[in-house]
């Protein structure tokens, strides 16, 4: 039976595609090179290991929405789960590199988003967790067999290529999704005060918010 191993080599932006994703490259590898495999269809979960990392001062003040005071992320510091994927590997023998598109929506109802937002440099580093089946040919006969649970491979990947994609699909921008409600509130202002732009309009606010504030 295959026992199959995985290993991710490069990530960058794609860029022949609308929405903003990743594309990882994945190598598998069957220690048989002799045997055909058929076809792997596979599942992959990515998760995000934030306890793997430093944190500079400023990134811990920003990440207190996500894992709450930095004096309880010994409790709080879980990893996030990125992306849930399943795909098929064609046909090979010995090893083959496959292409893995991970979807990255610049959301900020996301955990993701923000994560990924507030990290300013270095490395994040992401363990890939497999399972699924493969396909070989054994004596002539086509066989099935699951591929192990513990199946997984690590990774880390350059901050700047998260960036590097979203400046590519939001070129210095951020996505801020509303309720129909508090958005048509906005416009109204925005509209009644003659702002030409919601950024103005923000900007207003926030400035008229700085001046009134008094610390408690």
């Amino acid at each position: 039976m295959p026992d199959l191993s995985f290993e991710i080599l490069s990530a960058s932006p794609m860029r022949d595609i609308i929405h903003p994703a990743l594309g990882f490259e994945m190598r598998v590898t069957n220690p048989l090179p002799e045997q055909l495999i058929q076809a792997v269809l596979l599942r992959c979960q990515i998760h995000i290991e934030v306890g793997r990392r430093r944190y500079s001062p400023a990134e811990q003040e920003l990440l207190r929405e996500l894992f709450d005071d930095p004096s309880r992320w010994g409790d709080t510091l879980r990893p996030l789960t990125w992306a849930n994927l399943a795909f098929n590997v064609p046909g090979f023998s010995g090893s083959t590199i496959c292409p893995i598109a991970v979807p990255c929506p610049y959301d900020f109802s996301t955990a993701t988003a923000k994560y990924f937002h507030v990290v300013a440099d270095g490395e994040v580093p992401l363990t890939f967790l497999f399972s699924g089946s493969v396909f070989f040919d054994s004596e002539g006969a086509l066989q099935a067999a699951p591929i192990s649970w513990n199946k997984e491979a690590r990774f880390r990947l350059p901050v700047r290529v998260w960036k590097e994609l979203m400046d590519l699909h939001y070129p210095n921008a951020a996505c801020l999704h509303l309720r129909r409600d508090v958005f048509d509130e906005l416009y109204r202002f925005k509209m009644s005060e003659g702002f030409g732009s919601f950024e103005e309009t923000i900007q207003h606010m926030l400035a008229a918010v700085v001046r009134d504030y008094r610390p408690s």
